[in-house]
């Protein structure tokens, strides 16, 4: 804490002479309450000193706190145009964000082409999230011609930087052998890796796995398991097999008012 607190003095004293990179770091700090107390207004006027500089991480912090509403009124047009300043500049997290605007149409007309385009630019330089987004597109043909093996290759580069979502959809194309061999082992294997950071859909995949063998040994018990972790956060899927479990599984306890609670009714 007291070497935060040393560095935000020296930050300041740079950024009230005009130095863009301390500016910007003045800005994170205020933002995360590093050396200081949080503070997003402040954030957002040392992001902006920064971002008139022409520094891209201000830009691309400056476009955050307009698209979230932090420490500013919510604006996504200038969001829009933060981003596309820090993403023109080659900044992977501009380039991302653009891309993510584009995708939804949010202060700019919606445009999968042109989000394609931002993705592709951030995923080059090995940012996971754009990479995972290469692969949805990819796979769904938006702003570009199917492609299940190019699906496949983008996934599988964010997968194996620990992106979840990507794991999971790696996962579900080794097991439907979409743009690779099919191979349920390994469909279980990234499954898995999603499962255990907390993604509710691979968590109640997961589940489905160990109940009918697939790629894994069949085990009911790890099944109530992940299904159990995937209804714990709303899949109403998953809640589906818990109350199914409660009612008829014998190696489970049979609380039918967890049953009840499971499957969103109340007893008479």
């Amino acid at each position: 804490v007291h070497a935060c607190a040393e560095a935000v003095k020296w930050y300041k004293q740079a950024a009230n002479q005009g130095y863009a990179p301390a500016q910007y770091l003045l800005g994170y700090c205020y933002a995360t309450g590093k050396g200081v107390a949080q503070d997003y207004a402040k954030a957002v006027k040392w992001y902006r000193a920064a971002a008139e500089q022409k520094h891209p991480g201000g830009q691309c912090n400056l476009g955050y706190c307009y698209s979230t509403g932090l420490g500013v009124a919510q604006d996504d047009a200038e969001a829009v145009k933060w981003y596309r300043a820090a993403a023109e500049q080659g900044n992977v997290g501009g380039q991302y964000n653009l891309g993510l605007h584009y995708k939804d149409g949010r202060g700019i007309t919606q445009d999968y082409a042109e989000a394609f385009k931002w993705f592709t630019k951030s995923a080059v330089q090995g940012h996971a999230p754009a990479q995972h987004q290469l692969g949805y597109f990819y796979a769904g043909g938006l702003g570009v011609a199917q492609d299940y093996a190019e699906a496949f290759k983008w996934s599988r580069k964010a997968a194996e930087q620990k992106h979840a979502e990507a794991q999971h959809n790696l996962g579900v194309f080794y097991a439907d052998g979409l743009g690779v061999t099919q191979n349920v082992i390994e469909a279980a294997k990234w499954i898995t890796k999603a499962a255990v950071q907390g993604h509710a859909p691979a968590q109640h995949n997961l589940g489905l796995r160990y109940q009918l063998g697939r790629g894994v040994t069949q085990n009911y018990a790890e099944a109530f398991k992940w299904f159990s972790k995937a209804a714990g956060q709303g899949d109403s899927r998953a809640k589906r097999y818990v109350t199914w479990y409660y009612l008829f599984d014998e190696s489970v306890k049979r609380d039918f008012r967890e049953s009840f609670k499971q499957d969103g009714r109340r007893e008479c």
